[in-house]
Formats: C-alpha cells, structure tokens, sequence
C-alpha cells in the first residue's frame, strides 16, 4: 500500500479482465473545455505538494513519482484505470492456466522505448525482478514474491509461473513499470514507453514532460505537461488563480475553496479517494497490546469533528481500513462511535483507570500536525497524556517504517483495497490474529471474486472490531481546474495523475 509522502507499500484484489486494448485514452474527463476546440500543442501546467524524492519507485521515489510518471511516462503489462477498472496495455493478450499457477502474457508489437529500443520479453522480465531485489522499496515487492519462474521463450511471450495461486497477480502487474533492461541512472532519467519522455526536472521547482512523437498508441492530447511543485497549499492556490498552472492535482485547503466555487473561471471537482488518514498502533507495543485500550482511544476521539475541522463539508467517515469503493466494503462506522463514557470504562477494564500516556510520532506535513493537536485535546478528555513528536517523511520511514521503534504513529494510506496488510504480522503496525491472516491467505488462494469478497468482509468487520488501527477518515478528492481544461482525472487513485487525455482550450 502506498503511504502518503513515502514510496510504501502495496494491496492486493481480484479483476476479471476483458482483453480488448485500449491503447492510451480512456482519461475519466473533467469538465470544462469539452465541445469546443482546443490546442493539440498546448502545455498543460498542473501544480502539486507531492514532488518525487526521485524518479525510480522501487528506490524510494515517493508519491509524487507516481503522480508524474505512472501511465505517463512508464507503462505496465495492465493499468488501473481512474475508475478502478484494470484494463491490459503493453499486455495485448493473457491466459491463465486451469490450476490458476501460470499466466502467459503476449506482448503489443511495435512498442519502443523513449530510448528507440524495441520492448521485448527480456525487458518484462529484468523489470519483474527489478521489483523482486533484495533491495527494492517497490510497492508491489511482497506481493510479487509468489512469482516462482519467469521465461521468455520468445521476444513477444513472457511466461510466468507462480508458487501458489493469486486471484490478484494481474491487479498487481498494473502497479509494475516496464523498463528497458539496458537504462541507467533511472533516479534520475527515465525510459519507459510511454506517451510522454521527460524533458527536465529542476528539483525544488518543476518536471516536464514532452510528447513522444514515436508513442505506439494513441498520441497525448497536449504537446508537453509540466508539473509545478509548491511548499504548501497556500502557494499552491495561489498560482492557479494567477495562471501559473492550469489545475491541481490535489486540493489540501479546503478553506480556500470558495474562490474557486465563486469564480467562473474555475471548476471545483468532488472525486472519490482511496487515501485513509490512520491513527496506527503499534500492536506489539504496550498498552496497545490490549484490544480494550485500542478500542477505548478509537472512541475518546470525535472522528466527525476532527473531520470538519480540517476539512469542512468534504471527506467521509471511516469505520475500517475499506473505502466505499472496495469490492468488500460494509458501512462499519457504527463499530467505532465517539463514546467517551465507553472509553473511560474500558480503560478502567484494562487497567489504566488513571489513564497513561504515550509518544504520537507525526508526519510535519499537513494535516498531521493538526490532527495530532486534536487527538491529543481529546484522548487528555478520558485522562490519556500524548507527546506529539514530529518528524520528517524519511524519519518516519526508518523509524517508523523499518525499525518498528514507535508506540502510536499518524500516517495516510493510499491505495485502494489495502486491507489485506492487516493478514501481516510482519507489517509495521504489527497487528497479528491467526484467524484474520488464514481468512486473507484464503482470499489471495479464492477461486472466484464472489468468495474473495466474501473472506475480506469477514477480515474488515474483525479488524475493526479488534480496533487494529484507528481510521479517522476517508480523504476527499478535489481537484480544481480552470475551465479550459477537460480530459483530467477526477479521482485520487493511489496518487496517480494521468496527463495525457487533459485537453487544453487556446
């Protein structure tokens, strides 16, 4: 599963795919410009917070890479579409053996490089592995390490055996960037197949991206995008209302809005995110070893206010790790209502009558710092102290992350249908119930998406019963675009923007 402002980490579903190719299009199309004509050489200048740390994601790129680069810049076997939808792309063809444990892929004819390269199995392959290295910060690592062989018997054909059966291998390869097996410098440059090749990126300022003249499938509806990075959301508003960029991506102020709601020069969209915004326990760490202390913190803190104060009338409640958009979701927000009475009186069961206290290490970007200072204002309501310690995105992740060294964290999740982390007991919030790990093994192994689904409620109902984390809310997902525009993504899937259907009037 991917985490906000951290190149984190990957889920798992099942999609039943149609094999027809639809090469590039298929943008969902924001409104604004569409019916009239528009400027096939135009530069679309979109601002964004979330500038990559680098520009490989299986070294640490972060968020911002994937918003620039996925489906951009670098392809996969599959995409995942703006509406959720997996749909094949420099796969042309796949089949599935009857024991589900081999897939064989046919690969598009005439795809190069930005490089000139032609794209051959060899590249599937060095790109699989590349994901699967020991020392790989991919996002689809562990769920790829099913993958038991991989041959490429000729230079169209990639046959990949697995060690045991994954009704979500296809989902994940939409996560896996094809790239030439002979590029260098990839934190740096780049060489996918994509519809657009990077021209510059100027850290601290600004990445374009040009059209690829020699693109296999459908040419980019603009002639160059360039993504603007600001500090903060204050200057981010401010450059769209000066025409500095045309949309942004992701609006983080949401009190800002209504100069854009009031001006007809602008559209403000309401799309559906996936991101979560998570109070994580450490589940191995005391007192959250206890399932009554977790549950007596989940109901101390007001989830519905903590919303409206940082986000105001957008944004859902969340009573689990599954937004509404997942195949196993249930309205589970009963289970985790504000109760204050109930809070005290759990953790008078637990022992902790006189309450106890404990380190909240938060992210400093927004809103982390703000939902920190609200949870500690209402956990010291039921007589539990919080130290705020606030630490940066790369301290987050070695602390946090990879050496387990925290009590109680703030972090957002990305992806869509990341509940299967809680199988894990290895993830870093260390949540372990043996039953919930079987039911999630046995989702991975199902035969059918009706039984998949089926397992998954039962894991989302348990953790949430069991307070395994607290999730606070549901993002919204605003993107704000001048008018001119049509052909952008709506929705804020797994952080990823694709560019080239955004059609800009002259």
């Amino acid at each position: 599963m991917s985490i906000k402002k951290s190149s984190l980490y990957g889920t798992a579903t099942a999609v039943t795919l149609a094999l027809a190719l639809s090469a590039c299009g298929g943008g969902s199309g924001g409104g604004g410009a569409a019916g009239g004509t528009y400027d096939k050489d135009a530069t679309v200048n979109i601002g964004s917070l979330y500038e990559p740390q680098n520009l490989d994601n299986t070294a640490g790129g972060g968020q911002g890479v994937t918003e620039a680069l996925n489906g951009n810049v670098y392809e996969g076997l599959f995409k995942l579409a703006d509406d959720g939808e997996v749909e094949p792309l420099l796969a042309e063809d796949h089949k599935v053996s009857e024991d589900g444990l081999t897939y064989t892929f046919t690969l598009q004819e005439g795809v190069t490089f930005h490089s000139g390269k032609q794209l051959s199995s060899k590249d599937v392959k060095y790109s699989l592995e590349r994901v699967l290295a020991e020392d790989s910060q991919s996002a689809r690592k562990s769920n790829l390490e099913v993958i038991e062989d991989i041959a490429t018997p000729d230079a169209r054909t990639v046959k990949v055996t697995l060690s045991k059966r994954s009704i979500s291998f296809v989902y994940n390869l939409s996560y896996v960037w094809i790239i030439n097996s002979e590029a260098k410098d990839l934190k740096t440059s780049e060489d996918g197949t994509g519809p657009y090749r990077l021209k510059k990126w100027t850290r601290g300022s600004a990445l374009s991206l040009d059209r690829f003249a020699e693109y296999w499938g459908e040419a980019a509806a603009n002639k160059q995008v360039v993504f603007h990075y600001y500090k903060d959301a204050t200057a981010l508003n401010n450059a769209l209302l000066t025409n500095a960029v045309d949309i942004v991506t992701s609006e983080q102020s949401p009190d800002a809005l209504d100069q854009f709601t009031s001006n007809p020069n602008y559209k403000v969209n309401d799309g559906n995110s996936t991101t979560k915004l998570l109070l994580a326990f450490n589940d191995k760490a005391e007192p959250f070893t206890d399932v009554k202390v977790r549950q007596a913190v989940s109901a101390a803190i007001d989830d519905k206010k903590l919303l409206e104060s940082v986000w105001g009338g957008y944004g859902k409640l969340i009573g689990s790790m599954v937004p509404p958009t997942d195949p196993w979701y249930e309205d589970l927000t009963d289970v985790d209502t504000h109760d204050p009475a109930r809070a005290k009186k759990l953790l008078k069961e637990a022992g902790h009558a006189d309450g106890f206290s404990f380190t909240l290490d938060t992210p400093n970007y927004d809103p982390h710092p703000t939902a920190a200072t609200f949870i500690k204002s209402e956990l010291a309501k039921v007589g539990i102290t919080v130290k705020i310690n606030t630490i940066t995105s790369d301290e987050w992740y070695t602390k946090v992350y990879q050496n387990r060294d925290f009590t109680a964290t703030l972090q957002e999740h990305v992806n869509d249908r990341d509940l299967v982390w809680y199988g894990n007991p290895d993830f870093y919030w260390g949540y372990d119930d043996k039953q919930v790990t079987r039911w999630v093994e046995e989702a991975e192994a199902a035969a059918t998406e009706a039984e998949q689904t089926e397992l998954l409620k039962k894991v989302n109902r348990k953790t949430a019963e069991d307070a395994a984390s607290d999730w606070l809310y549901l993002y919204p997902q605003i993107v704000v675009a001048n008018t001119k525009l049509s052909g952008y993504p709506l929705n804020g899937l797994n952080s990823q923007f694709f560019a080239y259907d955004i059609k800009k009037k002259s």
